[in-house]
């Protein structure tokens, strides 16, 4: 047996950003070069940033990325490189989610994506072409079995079983695998099936980001013949981590003259579900603020549990020096709400300013009370209390180069109990996928962290209220919340229809109505989700990507 040495280049690939993206794969191979490292792993459509979505529809796209791969290759020396890009067959113009493996300034061999995922997230089909060829490349001697992202998922009938029938010594896999709750369980177990099954090794690189709604969780792993793993990169973060992965012996010589000692990753890190989910909100926020060029955001604080909870992690993302919030109480705001405001901001250090908008509210009363001929009043009162507020977000937004968080959560989102253009407008949604239930097991979560509780007591305990009438309260509008995300998620995650949820729990009359009742609000509100910013996507079936209803739907 000899050994491969191999740097597991888990990367945040920027979409789009096809020079910046070359360049950085480049330096990371010159770092390589230096060290004896036999093979770099880039992750899948490294040179493009994945999903590239309908950019892959722009023939100078797909040339300048081809150019890259070209530039890329050139720029190899000893140590190897696979590298993800987007391939063109300039006779027919069929397009392959492709990565080639590259040394000595030249692709060696090219490999398209088999196995084209179109389910959740995924819309593959609408822009590749299936590969078909499953034949491993050489890599001085050594047989490296290359596929993309879901082409491992598939054990028998897939093409790494293929490529271990005709010799393969190695499985190398480069991947764009996104997060959700229970991802990485699901990852690892089908890696160490794929291991067993065809008795090789694996070496697994999949990028980390945040795009759009989706968030990359890294997490790269060698696994051992027998389904061991051997080493691990961290979750969330950026890493370069060069792993000894052992190899039949043949004509194959390594470079590499170091020690043969690999490292795991800290697996207790790995066992809170809810530090899992802090990470990808944070890593999700961070990486669309910065990937669009700006540093700072502003969001509106009221007191209340959602809002605390988007700061936090704002704070926690971007640092505290680059989140402002805005205070904005009305004539129906209790002095609680705003020193719990206070109280938050001066925990995590951020800075805050106070904008009473009673005067605003008044002024638009009495305009529209000369337009309306009638009083204010009701629901097109308590809307027009949180668009002035959405309004005021936007004036600081543009007045300073910020950006607006929203602070709407997935309950709320669900059962548009939101106001469209108040507290929907802004330019990213950070708690979108995030139930209410989750919200404050979240925010305790927090509290316990080494850096101290944060957010008040009193943000977690007190009743649920918008505040835009005298002595509102959540609970007096929608049931319960325990209640409603329990039917929440068997409408909208499960994908249950209302009749399917009251069977399942033996609903008796009374129950039957708040279901029927829950899954119309659902209904009705696909016109507002629509017109709501993107937000990070941590569960199975986000609003968004995942779940594309028709907002015009009698069933």
């Amino acid at each position: 047996m000899t050994f491969l040495r191999t740097a597991l280049c888990q990367l945040h690939p920027i979409t789009g950003a096809i020079k910046q993206n070359t360049i950085r794969l480049c330096a990371t191979l010159d770092e390589l070069e230096a060290t004896g490292c036999d093979l770099a792993v880039f992750g899948e459509l490294s040179i493009t940033g994945y999903p590239p979505e309908d950019l892959v529809f722009k023939k100078q796209f797909i040339a300048d990325n081809l150019a890259a791969m070209q530039k890329i290759a050139e720029h190899t020396k000893a140590c190897a490189a696979v590298v993800g890009f987007i391939d063109r067959n300039e006779e027919t113009g069929a397009i392959y989610n492709a990565a080639a493996l590259c040394y000595n300034g030249k692709i060696q061999g090219i490999y398209h994506k088999q196995k084209l995922p179109n389910y959740t997230v995924f819309d593959e089909k609408r822009y590749f072409t299936p590969g078909a060829d499953a034949t491993p490349l050489n890599l001085n001697g050594l047989a490296i079995g290359l596929s993309i992202c879901e082409d491992i998922w598939h054990i028998e009938d897939g093409p790494c079983a293929e490529m271990a029938r005709q010799g393969a010594d190695v499985l190398v896999n480069v991947s764009a695998s996104p997060f959700h709750r229970s991802k990485e369980v699901q990852r690892s177990d089908i890696l160490v099936r794929q291991a067993k099954h065809t008795q090789l090794p694996i070496v697994y690189t999949n990028i980390v980001g945040g795009q759009d709604e989706l968030v990359f969780d890294g997490g790269s792993l060698v696994l051992d013949a027998t389904g061991n793993v051997v080493a691990q990169a961290e979750q969330f973060q950026e890493q370069i981590l060069q792993v000894s992965v052992q190899v039949p012996a043949g004509s194959f010589v390594s470079r590499y003259k170091g020690a043969e000692a690999n490292t795991l990753a800290d697996d207790i890190a790995r066992d809170d579900p809810q530090r899992d989910i802090w990470e990808a909100l944070k890593l999700g926020l961070k990486s669309y603020v910065h990937d669009n060029g700006f540093s700072t955001v502003c969001l509106g604080l009221s007191g209340g549990i959602d809002s605390a909870l988007t700061a936090v992690i704002a704070a926690d993302a971007l640092g505290a020096e680059n989140v402002h919030a805005v205070l904005m109480p009305s004539r129906y705001s209790s002095d609680h709400s705003i020193g719990d405001a206070k109280t938050l901001c001066e925990n995590i250090g951020i800075s805050h300013t106070v904008v009473e908008i009673e005067a605003m509210h008044k002024s638009y009363e009495n305009q529209l009370l000369k337009a309306f001929g009638t009083e204010v009043k009701g629901i097109t009162d308590e809307n027009l209390q949180s668009r002035i507020r959405g309004v005021t977000l936007m004036a600081f937004a543009n007045q300073n180069g910020w950006l607006v968080i929203t602070t709407g959560n997935k309950t709320e989102l669900a059962v548009g109990y939101s106001t469209l253009y108040g507290d929907t407008a802004g330019a990213f949604a950070a708690i979108k996928d995030v139930w209410k239930t989750q919200v404050y097991t979240l925010a305790q979560w927090r509290n316990t962290m080494a850096s101290g509780s944060c957010i008040p007591e009193n943000s977690i305990t007190k009743p649920a209220s918008a505040e835009l009438r005298p002595d509102q309260r959540d609970d007096q509008s929608l049931p319960p919340y325990d209640v409603l995300d329990a039917v929440l998620i068997d409408y909208v995650e499960n994908n249950q229809t209302a009749t399917e949820i009251i069977a399942a729990t033996a609903a008796d009359e009374e129950s039957a109505d708040m279901i029927h009742t829950v899954t119309r609000l659902v209904d009705r509100a696909e016109f507002k989700r629509r017109q709501s910013p993107l937000g990070t996507r941590v569960s199975a079936r986000a609003f968004g990507r995942d779940r594309r209803m028709p907002v015009t739907n009698r069933y």
